[in-house]
C-alpha cells in the first residue's frame, strides 16, 4: 500500500495541472448533474417490517382516505368567549370552507359536524378542525402547506396549525457552519505557522465535499434521501477532509525542512502518512457502512452518503493534495530557525516540545493517570443510562412557531396525548356484526391503562378494515406512551381471540416508537459488527493484540461520555438555553450515528499516534522510548486535527436544526474527549503499563492477517533499492543476493540493454530464478530492480515488463495453432483486435527471420498448423518469436534440457534479436556443463558458496562482474 501511494503521490505531483483540472471538472459536473436532475430530499421516516409500517401500508391500499397526511387547525376563542358561541361558530364554518378549497385537501371535519368526536375542549376555549389531505406527508407540496396556513387570514379568530406536514424536519447550512470552517482555517494557520500551506487542506476538503453533496442530491432524484444525509456528509467530509490533508501536508513540510527534494517528499509523505490516512479512513467507512446492519432505509442512506464523503476525502488527500503541493514546490519548506523547522530537527531545538513534556508526565504516573481518566469519563457517562429515544414531534418545534403553538394548545385543552394520537386498525372481513363489534372493541380499548379517549370505529368503504383514534394520557414523546402502545398491542391479541378481528397499532407516534425500538435493539449487533471488523483491521495494521483491544475499550469510554453530556443537555436541560435547545427525548438515531462516526474518527487518532510509536519500536526495539518519540512526532498534528473536527462539529450546534443539534454536540464532545483524554492521555499511560507486551502478536495471527505496512517500512526498502539501482547506470536488471523462494539459492546479476545472460543450472532452480525475476515468486531476501520495477514491492509491474516463456512448449494445449497463438498474443500485447491479415503478416515475418538464422520455415508459414505438431526446433522458434510480441525489455526463456542443444539456443537468441522491436535482455536457461554462447554473460549454479560474503572470494568477484552468480547453500 505504501509503495502504491508513493507512486500515486509522485504521479499527482508531476501532473499537477491535469489532476487539479480533473478534480475541478468532477466538482462542476457532479454539482451540475445534481441541479439538472432536480432531486428533492424526503423527510418521511419509514421502517419496513414493523407492525406500524405494515398497518400504514394496508391502510393506504384499503382505506386511503385516512392513510394520507392530515392536519389540525386549532381555533382559539377570544378571552371571555367560547367556540360554541354563534359568532365563533360562523368563523369556524368560514375557516372550513376556506380549507376545503385548498388544492390537495381531501376532506374537512369541523367540530360541530355530524361525525365529529371530541373536537371541542371541555372549557369551550378551543376547537379542532380536522383536515385530511391527498397522499402521504412527503407528497404534500410547500404550496399546499402555505395555502393551509393562509386560511387563518380569512377569519377573525386565532388559528394555529398542527400536524406532521408543518414540522420543519429539513436541515440546512447556516452562517455558524461557515464560522466553523473559519475556525478550522485559523487552526491550520497556527499549526503550520504560515498562510501558504494552510489553504491547501481547506481547498482539498471543500472540493471533496462539493462532489459528495452533488452526488447525494443526484441520488435523491431516484431514492428517498432525507435532508440530514447531505448535512451529515458535509460535517464528516469537512472534518476528515481537512484532517487527512493536514496529516500528509505536515509530514511533507517536516521532510522539506530536513532537506528532501519537494517531489520526492510529496511522494514519500503520500506513501507514509497517506497509508495511515487510508487505513484510518477505512475504519470510518466500515463504521458508517455498519449502519446498513440496522435495516432502516433513511439511516442506511445517511451511512452510505457519509461513507462516500470519507472515501472522496481519502482520494483528495492522496491525489489532489500532492497536486496542490506541487504548485508551491520548495516554497512550502519552513524557514530555518522557525518552530516548524525546529520540530523537524529536535536535536537542534532548545527545549522539548509541549507534546513531549506532556507524554513524559503521563508516563511517570501511568497508574494514577489511568484511574483518573477512567473515573472522570465514568462520571460523565452516568446520564447516558437514562437515555430516552424518540423522533421529533410538535413539542420539539421552535417556540413561537404555529406548529409549536398548536401543539401546546391541544396538549393543554385536550390532553397531551391528543397532540399525537395513535391509530388502531382492525381487520373486519371476518365479522358479520360490524357495528356491535366496533362498539365492544372500543370499550376494550378504553380500558387499557394510560388511554385518555378512543374515537368511534370508522369502517372503510369496502368494509375490509376499520380505524380508531386513540389518545394516550401522555405526550407522544413521553416514555409512558411507549407502554401504552405495548399494552394496546397486547390487548389486540385478546381482541382477536374474542372477536376474530386482527388489530394493529400505527400512526406517526407509533411509527416513531417502532423506529426507536428497532434502533435501540440494533445498537449491540451494530457495535459488535463494526468494532469487530475494525479490531481485526487494527490488528493487521499494528501487528498487536493489546493495542486494538485498548483502542476499542477507549472508544466505549468516549461514546459513553459523549452520550452522557448530550443527555444532560438535550434531555435533562442542563445548559439547553445557551444552545437554543428544547429539552426532550433524544433523536432516535443519534446514538447509532454517534457510534458509527465517533468510532471511525477515534481510530483516526489511534492510527496516527500509535503508528508513530510502532514505527519507532520497529526501528529501535525500545518500547518505552518509542511511546515518547512516537507521541511527540504526532501530538501537534493530532491536536490540530482534533481541534478542527471539534470546531466543525460544534458550529452545527447553536443555530442548527433540531434534528442535527444532538448529533453535532455529541460528536464535538466525543472528539474532544477521545482525542485529548483517551488517545493522548489514557493511551500513553496504558502503553507504558503494557511495555513490550503491547507489541505481542501470535504467529498464527501474523500468518493469517496481511501485513499492511502502515509504518512504511517496505517503502523505505523500496526507495533504498531504487537509489541503489540508479547508481548502476542504464542497467535493466540489477540483483544483489536475491534469495530464491523455497531454496537456499541466491542471485546476483547486472545486465544492460541488449545483453544475453546464460543461466546454467538444474531446471528447477532455473525456473525459480526466472519466476522471481518476472515477479511471480517473492524473493526470500536480498534486493533487485528488474526493468525499472523494484522487487518485491513492484512485483506486479515486473510481471508486466518481463516475458517468461518455456520454448519447449510442453504445456501448450494440443489444439493450439500458430495463427491462433499469434493473433491472441497480438490482441493481448498490443491492445487492438485480432485480424487475419495482421496475423498473416507477422507469421511471414517470423518465417523470414527463421530462414535468416538457418531454420527452414516449412510449416511455420501455415497459420492452421498446430504448434504441438512441429518439431522441437520449429516449435521453439514459434514460442521464442511470439515472446517478442509483448515488447518487454526482459525476456526469460527456458527449455527442457533434452529438447535443444547449445547451437539451437544460439539460433533462437539471434531470432529474438531480429524480431524484438528494441534491444532486450535475454535470460536463457542452459544445461549444467554446457558451453556458454558467444558474447553471453555466463552464469552458473554452484553448491556451498552461499555462506561467503559477496565481497570476498569467487562470489565477490561475480558480484563485481556484470554477470549472474547463482549459489546454493548446503542442504538445498
Amino acid at each position: 500500500m505504501a509503495t502504491l501511494l508513493y507512486r500515486l503521490g509522485r504521479s499527482s505531483y508531476r501532473r499537477a495541472r491535469l489532476v487539479i483540472i480533473g478534480w475541478l471538472l468532477a466538482f462542476a459536473a457532479v454539482l451540475g448533474g445534481a441541479v439538472a436532475l432536480g432531486g428533492q430530499t424526503d423527510e418521511t421516516f419509514t421502517i419496513p417490517g414493523t407492525e406500524s409500517q405494515i398497518a400504514l401500508d394496508q391502510l393506504d391500499a384499503l382505506f386511503p382516505a385516512v392513510s394520507g397526511a392530515s392536519a389540525q387547525a386549532v381555533v382559539v376563542a377570544p378571552e371571555g368567549s367560547a367556540v360554541t358561541d354563534a359568532g365563533i361558530r360562523d368563523q369556524i364554518a368560514t375557516l372550513q370552507d376556506a380549507l376545503t378549497e385548498v388544492d390537495g385537501v381531501d376532506s374537512v371535519l369541523g367540530p360541530f359536524d355530524e361525525f365529529a368526536d371530541g373536537q371541542v375542549s371541555d372549557d369551550g376555549s378551543l376547537a379542532i378542525v380536522r383536515v385530511q389531505l391527498d397522499g402521504a406527508s412527503s407528497d404534500v407540496s410547500e404550496e399546499t402547506i402555505a395555502a393551509l396556513v393562509a386560511t387563518a387570514d380569512t377569519v377573525d379568530v386565532r388559528v394555529e396549525f398542527a400536524g406532521q406536514i408543518f414540522q420543519d424536519t429539513t436541515v440546512g447550512l447556516t452562517i455558524t457552519e461557515v464560522l466553523g470552517v473559519l475556525f478550522a482555517g485559523a487552526v491550520l494557520v497556527i499549526t503550520f505557522g504560515s498562510l501558504r500551506p494552510a489553504w491547501m487542506p481547506l481547498a482539498s476538503a471543500l472540493i471533496g465535499v462539493g462532489i459528495v453533496v452533488g452526488g447525494i442530491l443526484a441520488l435523491a432524484a431516484f431514492l428517498p434521501v432525507s435532508s440530514s444525509a447531505p448535512l451529515l456528509a458535509v460535517m464528516i467530509g469537512l472534518a476528515v477532509g481537512i484532517d487527512y490533508a493536514l496529516f500528509i501536508l505536515s509530514r511533507h513540510r517536516a521532510q522539506l525542512a530536513q532537506g528532501m527534494d519537494p517531489e520526492e517528499s510529496a511522494a514519500v509523505a503520500t506513501g507514509t502518512a497517506g497509508s495511515a490516512v487510508v487505513f484510518a479512513g477505512a475504519t470510518v467507512i466500515i463504521a458508517l457502512l455498519g449502519l446498513l446492519v440496522v435495516g432502516v432505509p433513511f439511516l442506511s442512506v445517511m451511512g452510505v452518503g457519509a461513507a462516500f464523503a470519507v472515501l472522496v476525502a481519502i482520494a483528495a488527500a492522496v491525489t489532489l493534495l500532492p497536486a496542490l503541493v506541487a504548485t508551491a514546490g520548495a516554497k512550502l519548506a519552513p524557514k530555518e530557525g522557525s518552530r516548524a523547522w525546529q520540530r523537524a530537527h529536535p536535536v537542534a531545538a532548545s527545549a522539548p516540545t509541549m507534546g513531549r513534556r506532556w507524554v513524559r508526565g503521563v508516563m511517570k504516573r501511568p497508574i494514577v493517570t489511568t484511574v483518573s481518566v477512567v473515573a472522570l469519563l465514568g462520571v460523565l457517562s452516568i446520564p447516558a443510562f437514562s437515555l430516552d429515544l424518540n423522533l421529533p414531534d410538535g413539542g420539539s418545534e421552535p417556540a413561537g412557531s404555529t406548529q409549536r403553538e398548536a401543539y401546546d394548545l391541544i396538549a393543554e385543552g385536550f390532553g397531551p396525548g391528543t397532540a399525537g394520537p395513535l391509530l388502531v386498525t382492525l381487520d373486519i372481513t371476518q365479522t358479520t356484526e360490524i357495528l356491535d363489534d366496533l362498539a365492544a372493541i372500543r370499550s376494550e380499548l378504553e380500558r387499557v391503562e394510560g388511554v385518555a379517549s378512543v374515537s368511534p370505529g370508522i369502517p372503510s368503504p369496502g368494509l375490509e378494515t376499520a380505524i380508531y383514534q386513540v389518545a394516550p394520557e401522555t405526550a407522544p414523546d413521553h416514555p409512558a406512551t411507549k407502554v401504552v402502545v405495548a399494552d394496546l398491542r397486547a390487548a389486540g391479541e385478546r381482541i382477536e381471540a374474542e372477536f376474530g378481528t386482527p388489530l394493529a397499532v400505527t400512526g406517526v407516534t407509533a411509527v416513531g416508537i417502532d423506529i426507536s425500538t428497532r434502533l435501540t435493539g440494533a445498537l449491540i449487533p451494530f457495535g459488535l459488527v463494526v468494532v469487530g471488523l475494525s479490531v481485526i483491521l487494527l490488528m493487521a495494521v499494528f501487528r498487536s493484540v493489546l493495542v486494538p483491544v485498548k483502542a476499542a475499550l477507549g472508544f466505549l469510554l468516549s461514546v459513553g461520555s459523549a452520550m452522557g453530556v448530550t443527555v444532560a443537555v438535550f434531555q435533562w436541560g442542563w445548559g439547553a438555553e445557551l444552545l437554543h435547545a428544547e429539552p426532550g427525548p433524544i433523536l432516535s438515531f443519534m446514538p447509532i450515528i454517534l457510534m458509527a462516526v465517533l468510532f471511525g474518527l477515534a481510530m483516526d487518532y489511534e492510527v496516527f499516534l500509535v503508528s508513530g510509536m510502532r514505527e519507532e519500536f520497529v526501528r529501535t526495539g525500545d518500547a518505552k522510548r518509542s511511546i515518547e518519540d512516537g507521541f511527540a512526532n504526532g501530538a501537534r498534528v493530532v491536536t490540530a486535527a482534533a481541534l478542527i473536527m471539534f470546531f466543525v462539529f460544534a458550529a452545527f450546534v447553536p443555530e442548527g436544526a433540531g434534528l442535527i443539534k444532538p448529533i453535532a454536540l455529541s460528536l464535538a464532545v466525543g472528539i474532544a474527549i477521545d482525542a485529548f483524554l483517551v488517545r493522548m492521555t489514557l493511551g500513553p499511560a496504558l502503553m507504558t503499563l503494557f511495555g513490550r507486551a503491547a507489541w505481542w502478536f501470535p504467529r498464527s495471527l501474523d500468518r493469517a492477517l496481511p501485513d499492511l505496512d502502515v509504518e512504511g517500512e517496505k517503502l523505505r526498502h523500496h526507495r533504498e533499492h531504487r537509489t541503489w539501482a540508479e547508481a548502476m547506470g542504464d542497467a535493466v536488471i540489477v540483483a544483489d543476493r536475491l534469495g530464491l523462494d523455497g531454496t537456499d539459492a541466491e542471485l546476483t546479476l547486472t545486465a544492460r540493454p541488449g545483453d544475453r545472460v546464460d543461466l546454467v543450472g538444474e531446471p528447477g532452480l532455473r525456473r525459480v530464478a526466472g519466476a522471481t525475476l518476472a515477479g511471480y515468486l517473492p524473493p526470500r531476501s536480498g534486493r533487485a530492480v528488474v526493468a525499472d520495477a523494484v522487487l518485491p514491492s513492484e512485483a506486479g509491474r515486473a510481471s508486466r515488463r518481463v516475458t517468461l516463456v518455456d520454448v519447449s512448449g510442453d504445456r501448450l494445449a494440443p489444439s493450439v495453432t500458430i495463427g491462433g497463438l499469434v493473433s491472441e498474443r497480438i490482441a493481448l500485447a498490443a491492445g487492438y483486435p485480432r485480424g487475419a491479415r495482421r496475423t498473416q503478416r507477422w507469421i511471414a515475418r517470423l518465417a523470414a527471420a527463421a530462414a535468416a538464422v538457418g531454420v527452414e520455415p516449412g510449416a511455420l508459414v501455415d497459420p492452421e498448423a498446430r504448434v504441438s505438431s512441429l518439431d522441437a526446433r520449429r516449435r521453439a522458434v514459434v514460442l521464442a518469436g511470439v515472446a517478442t510480441l509483448d515488447a518487454c525489455p526482459v525476456i526469460v526463456l527456458d527449455h527442457r534440457d533434452d529438447a535443444l542443444d547449445a547451437d539451437d539456443i544460439d539460433m533462437l537468441d539471434a531470432l529474438v534479436q531480429r524480431l524484438a522491436p528494441t534491444p532486450v535482455v535475454r535470460v536463457w536457461g542452459r544445461e549444467a556443463g554446457s558451453t556458454p554462447g558467444d558474447g553471453a554473460i555466463p552464469a552458473s549454479i554452484t553448491v556451498g558458496a552461499a555462506g561467503s560474503d559477496p565481497a570476498d572470494g569467487p562470489a565477490g568477484e561475480r558480484a563485481a562482474d556484470p554477470s549472474l552468480a547463482l549459489s546454493e547453500r548446503s542442504g538445498s
